[in-house]
């Protein structure tokens, strides 16, 4: 008969006594162990395992869902961040733990305390990343949105009050913009966390004045509904931080503005962070400003001209004279047609004074308008976005001086600016670069060149009829 050798003694154990999971715990103590061992010096007996290295229902449950290869990663990864923790390799500390994955602020301080299982004693052991991986990564929808929920709860008296939103939200954008740009009034303005915050529907009313209202799980669905951005990144809170989930969830588009052209833009990082909750990562790289109305004039034509440029997708942005902000994602061209066009790919977003997306419904296949030169009523020229004609989900004008929007079947979407028919204050477009070949640098430059030129062109046009400055102002 075979034996296996477990520990750091010489325990010879029959390998047919164990069952797969309690092997996989016997070699799990084991590792424990010898971590120990080699990190006090020897001064442990050898044959001892860690005080909560345990074998729970729950724990060997979660093993099981787990093939012996991801079992092995999980020990490895364990080792190497208890390694780090200054246990003596006992256990994971919270501040290792947040450094692996990213996580910074309230919610990565809530999130090491669902994997510790609330015992709040700043360690983590294998059976908890076992578990808790298990349960976020291996369950079913409900469990896994469970625990997301959970997340929100910074406090955990069961109630996710508004506070805890918002403490939650500037953690996001912590982790996905950096610390430095999420002080609010410094590197985050207030209005867009209100944007963010915005988003939720607070259903849950205070029964006092010293209450908030607070959150309910039904909310929380609709916010992620919303706000799919913030819907990838709780969904990879503990994946590894090169896993393709994680960089989608936390990528930002790089906003590219050709040289010498001074204007402010619309488009913000936090913005483009959220209209990208819906596209793919080759989508969210560079975005390029191809048409700012301050800078190129109110002119259809010039504005065709230059989205032209980019033979790819594009994000219109609008700023009505009320300040709404909001516009869509065009999945095609701008091209002149007669009749709609696109692809599913597209929707409509919103950006002030609330964020939201809005996909596609299915329902109708009215996704993009773009008409010029049309001499009949029923061909308005324009560009727009769902609906029907003169009933557009979005739409402005050709002479860029009046548009309307109203609630469209085709995204599900209700009246995205202040009022129905509204005046624009500023329009911006932004072309998405995508090179098949990866080398999006290239790419990049090369459109951020002729639209460079573009500008320029309509810089000199405007100076000779004295608005270039005017439109600046």
């Amino acid at each position: 008969m075979s034996f296996l050798l477990i520990g750091c003694t010489a325990r010879l154990i029959p390998p047919l006594l164990f069952s797969s999971v309690e092997l996989d715990i016997a070699l799990n103590q084991s590792l424990q162990a010898c971590v120990a061992l080699a990190g006090s010096g020897g001064e442990q007996s050898m044959g001892n395992t860690p005080e909560h290295s345990r074998s729970t229902p729950e724990y060997q449950e979660a093993c099981k869902k787990f093939h012996q290869s991801g079992l092995e990663s999980l020990k490895k990864l364990y080792v190497s961040l208890a390694a780090q923790s200054r246990s003596n390799g006992k256990f994971i500390s919270a501040s290792a733990f947040q450094a692996y994955f990213g996580i910074h602020g309230a919610l990565g301080n809530r999130l090491f305390d669902l994997v510790t299982q609330m015992r709040k004693d700043q360690a983590m052991y294998y059976e908890d990343l076992v578990i808790a991986k298990a349960k976020y990564e291996k369950g079913d929808p409900t469990e896994i949105e469970d625990f997301e929920f959970q997340l929100m709860d910074l406090t955990g008296d069961g109630k996710v009050q508004r506070t805890e939103v918002e403490a939650v939200i500037i953690s996001i954008l912590a982790t996905v913009l950096g610390p430095s740009d999420t002080v609010v009034d410094a590197g985050l303005p207030e209005y867009i966390l209100r944007a963010f915050l915005n988003a939720v529907d607070f259903s849950l009313r205070p029964e006092t004045e010293a209450e908030e209202e607070c959150m309910t799980q039904e909310d929380f669905r609709k916010w992620l509904e919303r706000v799919p951005s913030i819907k990838k990144f709780m969904g990879s809170l503990l994946k590894a931080p090169h896993a393709e989930e994680v960089v989608v969830g936390r990528e930002v588009p790089s906003l590219l503005i050709p040289d010498g052209v001074d204007c402010s833009t619309l488009m913000r990082k936090e913005y483009a962070w959220h209209i990208a909750g819906p596209l793919q990562l080759q989508e969210t790289k560079d975005w390029v400003l191809l048409y700012h109305s301050s800078v190129n004039g109110s002119s259809f034509n010039t504005f065709l001209g230059h989205v032209s440029v980019a033979r790819g997708p594009s994000i219109l942005v609008v700023k009505d004279k009320q300040g709404n902000i909001f516009g869509g994602y065009a999945s095609q061209p701008w091209e002149k047609h007669s009749d709609f066009y696109g692809d599913m790919k597209s929707f409509l977003f919103t950006l002030h004074p609330r964020l939201s997306i809005y996909r596609c419904s299915g329902k109708n296949n009215n996704i993009q308008w773009c008409a010029a030169s049309f001499v009949s009523e029923s061909l308005p020229n324009g560009v727009g976005f769902g609906g029907q004609i003169h009933h557009f989900g979005l739409f402005l004008s050709s002479t860029f001086d009046r548009g309307h929007s109203r609630p469209s079947v085709t995204f599900s979407s209700p009246m995205l600016s202040s009022t129905a028919e509204f005046q624009p204050d500023i329009i911006e477009c932004w072309g998405v670069v995508l090179e098949p070949d990866g080398d999006n640098h290239s790419g990049a430059e090369k459109l951020k060149g002729t639209v460079l030129e573009r500008f320029k062109e309509d810089r000199q046009m405007l100076n000779m009829v004295g608005i270039a400055n005017a439109s600046n102002e």
